[in-house]
Order: C-alpha cells, then sequence, then structure tokens
C-alpha cells in the first residue's frame, strides 16, 4: 500500500504501540461516565451547564467533562501536572533534588516517585474541596429539583476523596503507560482525548445559538475564520526553526577520512510546545477551585477576579505562559552539554570559538527565539479567547484549547514520522524503495 496507514501496518512496533495508545484512551473514555458513588449526574450537569463561561467551565475542559459527570476522572490529570510544576521548581532551588536530576536515569526515577507522591497529596486535598463544596450548596441547587449529594456526611466525604484520588492516580499510571508503551507524551494526550471528545458537543451547542438567534451568522462566520487563522498560526509557529550552521573539521582515523561536512543545529521557536499554557492553565486552576468551593469572602472575591474574561485574568496568564517557555526550555535544552558534543566531534559554528563561546552563543539565539515563541503561544491563547468570549461560544473554540489539540497532534504525527523513516519508509508519502526504483527507471 502507498498510503501511510498502509506503511503503519507493516510495522509491528508501531502497530502495536498505536493499538495500545489507543485502547488506553478509550478506557479513559470511559471512565469519564462512571460517577462517584452519592451524587445525583443529571443535577450536577445542570449545575455546569449554569457555570459555563467561568473557571469551572474551563476545568471540566481539561478534565475531558468529566467534572460535569462528576466521575471518578472529576479531577483529570492537573493534580500530576501541578506535582510536576512543583517538583521541577524546587529541582532549581534545592540542591539534593538538583543532584538527583543530573544522576541520570535512576535520579529521575526518584524525582518521578516524588511527583506522583505529590499528586496523591494534592488529589486528597482538591476531593476533600470538592465534596464539601457540593455538600455545603446542596440547598442551594434544590432548584435544579434535587439534592446534587444524595447523603451528605462524612462517610460520602471519605468516599469521594477516596474514589477522585483514585481516579486520578490511575489517569497517571494510564498516562505514563502511553508515553513508555505507546506514542506520543500520555499526559498531553489524555487533555487532548478530553478536549476533543466533546468538540462535537460544542459543535452541537454552537449550533443550537445560531439557530436560536444567540450567533447571528455573521458572528458565526468571524469564528469559523479565527478557528482557521489560529489553526494555521499554530502550524506555521510550531513547524518553525532556527537553524544555526555548524561545520565538521575534516579528520583521518587510519585509512579513512571522517568530517568535513556542513550541517544545522535546529532550535524550534516553540521548544517548550504545549506545556507552558497546560502549566499556567493548572497553577490558576488549582487554588480557584480550592477557593471557589470556601464560603470565605475575600477567597469568593477572588474567584470572581480569576475568570477567563477578566483582564487580571489574563495578565497573570500571559505571566505564566511567558515564565514556563523560558522555564521548560532551560530544562529541556541545555546548551553547554550541545557545544561540548559538538566540540568532542570536532564541530564548529562559523565564526564562533568551540566550548565556552559556542554554549553562549547557542543561549543568546535560544533566548530571542523563545521571547518570539513565547509572545505567539500568548497571542493564540488569549487574543481567540477575547473574541470567544465576547460572541457567546463555547471554550473548546478558544486559543488554548485550539494549540493543545493542534499541537499534540502535530507531535503525535512526528512520531509516528520518525518511527516509519528509521524503518526505511519516507514518512506518510511511502516506501523509500519505491521512489528509488523510480528514479532508476
Amino acid at each position: 500500500m502507498a498510503n501511510g496507514f498502509g506503511n503503519i501496518t507493516k510495522i509491528p512496533e508501531l502497530r502495536k504501540r498505536l493499538l495500545w495508545t489507543l485502547s488506553l484512551l478509550a478506557v479513559y473514555r470511559m471512565g469519564v461516565f462512571i460517577t462517584v458513588p452519592g451524587v445525583d449526574r443529571s443535577i450536577m450537569a445542570k449545575i455546569m451547564a449554569q457555570a459555563s463561561g467561568s473557571f469551572l467551565g474551563m476545568f471540566n475542559m481539561f478534565s475531558g467533562g468529566a467534572l460535569e459527570q462528576l466521575s471518578i476522572f472529576a479531577l483529570g490529570i492537573m493534580p500530576y501536572i501541578s506535582s510536576s510544576i512543583i517538583l521541577q521548581l524546587l529541582t532549581v532551588v534545592v540542591p539534593k533534588l538538583d543532584q538527583l536530576n543530573k544522576e541520570g536515569e535512576a535520579g529521575r526515577k526518584k524525582i518521578n516517585q516524588y511527583t506522583r507522591y505529590g499528586t496523591i497529596l494534592l488529589a486528597i486535598i482538591q476531593g476533600f474541596f470538592i465534596a464539601t463544596w457540593l455538600e455545603s450548596n446542596n440547598a442551594a441547587y434544590a432548584q435544579f429539583g434535587g439534592n446534587v449529594v444524595v447523603e451528605p456526611g462524612w462517610p460520602f466525604r471519605l468516599v469521594t476523596v477516596l474514589t477522585l484520588t483514585t481516579g486520578t492516580a490511575f489517569l497517571m499510571w494510564l498516562g505514563e503507560q502511553i508515553t513508555e508503551r505507546g506514542i506520543g507524551n500520555g499526559i498531553s494526550l489524555l487533555i487532548f482525548a478530553g478536549i476533543v471528545a466533546d468538540l462535537p458537543d460544542a459543535l452541537v451547542k454552537l449550533y443550537q445559538q445560531v439557530k436560536m438567534g444567540e450567533v447571528g451568522p455573521f458572528d458565526m462566520m468571524v469564528i469559523m475564520i479565527i478557528v482557521v487563522l489560529v489553526v494555521g498560526v499554530i502550524i506555521f509557529f510550531e513547524r518553525g526553526q532556527r537553524r544555526i550552521p555548524v561545520q565538521y573539521a575534516k579528520r583521518v582515523v587510519g585509512r579513512k577520512l571522517y568530517g568535513g561536512t556542513s550541517t544545522h543545529l535546529p532550535l524550534k521557536v516553540n521548544t517548550a510546545g504545549v506545556i507552558p499554557p497546560i502549566f499556567a492553565s493548572s497553577i490558576l486552576l488549582f487554588p480557584a477551585q480550592i477557593a471557589s468551593m470556601t464560603t470565605n469572602s475575600w477567597l469568593r472575591s477572588f474567584v470572581d477576579t480569576m475568570r477567563p474574561d477578566d483582564w487580571r485574568y489574563n495578565v497573570v496568564y500571559v505571566s505564566l505562559i511567558i515564565f514556563f517557555c523560558y522555564f521548560y526550555t532551560a530544562v529541556t535544552f541545555n546548551p553547554v552539554d550541545v557545544a561540548e558534543n559538538m566540540k568532542k566531534n570536532g564541530g564548529f559554528i562559523p565564526g564562533i570559538r568551540p566550548g565556552k563561546r559556542t554554549a553562549e552563543y547557542i543561549d543568546r539565539v535560544l533566548t530571542r527565539i523563545t521571547f518570539g515563541g513565547a509572545i505567539y503561544v500568548s497571542a493564540v491563547c488569549v487574543l481567540p479567547n477575547l473574541l470567544r468570549v465576547k460572541l457567546k461560544v463555547p471554550f473548546y473554540f478558544g486559543g488554548t484549547s485550539l494549540l493543545i489539540v493542534v499541537g499534540v497532534a502535530l507531535d503525535t504525527v512526528q512520531q509516528i514520522e520518525s518511527y516509519l523513516i528509521t524503518r526505511h519508509y519516507d514518512g506518510l508519502g511511502g516506501p523509500r524503495g519505491a521512489r528509488i526504483r523510480g528514479r532508476k527507471r
């Protein structure tokens, strides 16, 4: 078969990884519809419909609609992301963690274990606040035709905390299994699957808004144009690179001559990918979720401030995106190591001395393009959201969700391409041998 799917079926390892990934994502989506014991799902859905446009609506989007069902996966993967952020920040300031990070695979496994412990702790805290929030507002939700919590009390709280914590731990395991034995980043794919699964429902709601006259034909056309433009901008910048020329000196090993070739060092405009908006959203959602589930007036005012349509929320959101763009780039890309490896292999950048000067040059270039990448990510996440709020369309058509969906899809396709190329296939286009035979003819 000449198409990409035919190539995939010819590679058992890739086929196995794809099937494993799809199977685990299917398990995740089935778990979204398993409700926590003692909760009326229909009333919870009405509560979330009323909260559309607030931070709870965004939290529901990131959980793949699990909060709307108050399912065992209602907390989503956010506690794991929050724990990862905390551990990565602590790695910079705690010498012991920094030493573990430099010890290679064994050290990273230890840090991952600490991340899991942190995830369980955060899930317990968030689960308890959700249980107490539902109980304290039970009477207020009587307007929806009943109580959201059937039998309030400590048994309900303990069962809720245990169920939600177990659900988060299971999602954490699913994400790690996808990363290790499947295709793509497991955590990002879980968020991707949640957003994509709710897109049909979002399209139906948008159609109903158009039918009822809440969204006019002109507004609908503007929405479609914005979506197409945002997707195009995301693809353009995610594929964008700054290529630094690298020259390798000639050297003689035995009777053979090596080196003397010219290549380049590709630096992506957005090295951090979709991680910054995910991290930034997680940081904002965690305190806002806890604050909304208390009766403290000061915390309630904080929740009213931290709305996606508030300028203060967007200022903080953009600041966090820029910070995590630089932070995650610094964690994943070390100019000193790149310069040292280049020097050991006889490579150098024309006009730049090998070693320290090369590392400084790479760091300077990386800092500049990361700034451009951070501005691009911030603009994509914030500007479409402002228009989305004005036009009153679902979260799923906002910049953040589009960036995650398109970015994760591009990363996954790139990984599939790499598997195909290593197995002597030219990407999703067809076997390399066919092209060679065609040229010979």
